[in-house]
């Protein structure tokens, strides 16, 4: 294999998404009480355009799904409110971080696929804008600059466990199928390259949707492990 797609929360990033949403969103709740919107306004909002952008048929980008969904749940226009949206996942944002646990193995798995000169990309689920994706890279040690590409709400018309966000991976860069792994942690959206022939791993740590039946290609309990993995498949 040439090519390593990479999930970024709960695998690179080890994490429980639940922790990770449930003290974020109060956070970005409270910048908008002087707008009178109530946490359950605002957080009832957020959750209805992320829905919206994991059923996205591919017609616009999620930025433009999140967007219009945002907008008239709210009645409000984004041109009111981006720029304060933008600046607390720049900002504020960052003091989630002690949701997440950083592992040294992550960029150690990084930095091993680029001496053996394979190319990896992080395939984590384009619900973020970029500066928040951007920010939670450096939460697990990472450098942006390792990846071939990082997706995002701006870039992608698909979100997982959608096969259309995988085979957009796979276009954009030109790649087969065969010659990539998907890592991840997520069952139901990780596993979902399986169907288009990617390989998949499965980080098991901080695993979701576990009751799923997906099976992955190769499994492993944690960054260590898939460390150690890596070094029979590469």
């Amino acid at each position: 294999m040439d090519h390593f797609l990479f999930d970024l929360d709960g695998t690179l990033l080890p994490m429980k998404q639940e922790e990770f949403v449930r003290y974020y969103l109060p956070l970005l709740a409270a910048r908008f009480q002087d707008r009178g919107f109530s946490p359950e306004q605002l957080i009832g909002a957020v959750w209805k355009g992320f829905e919206r952008m994991v059923a996205n048929d591919g017609s616009r980008t999620n930025e433009e799904v999140f967007w219009d969904s945002f907008s008239k749940d709210l009645s409000i226009r984004r041109e009111e409110v981006e720029t304060e949206v933008l600046d607390f996942y720049g900002n504020d944002f960052n003091q989630a971080i002690c949701t997440t646990r950083p592992d040294p193995f992550a960029a150690e798995i990084i930095r091993y696929l680029k001496e053996k000169g394979k190319k990896v990309y992080l395939a984590t689920n384009p619900v973020f804008p970029r500066c928040a994706t951007m920010n939670r890279i450096r939460w697990a040690g990472l450098d942006a600059e390792d990846f071939e590409e990082i997706t995002t709400y701006e870039t992608c018309r698909y979100s997982k466990p959608s096969v259309g966000y995988f085979q957009e991976i796979l276009e954009r860069n030109h790649l087969k199928p065969e010659r990539c792994l998907m890592v991840g942690n997520d069952r139901r959206e990780d596993l979902a390259a399986g169907e288009l022939g990617v390989k998949t791993y499965l980080v098991t740590q901080c695993v979701e949707h576990d009751e799923e039946p997906g099976r992955a290609d190769y499994e492993g309990a944690d960054l260590e492990q898939l460390y150690q993995d890596l070094k029979e498949l590469v």
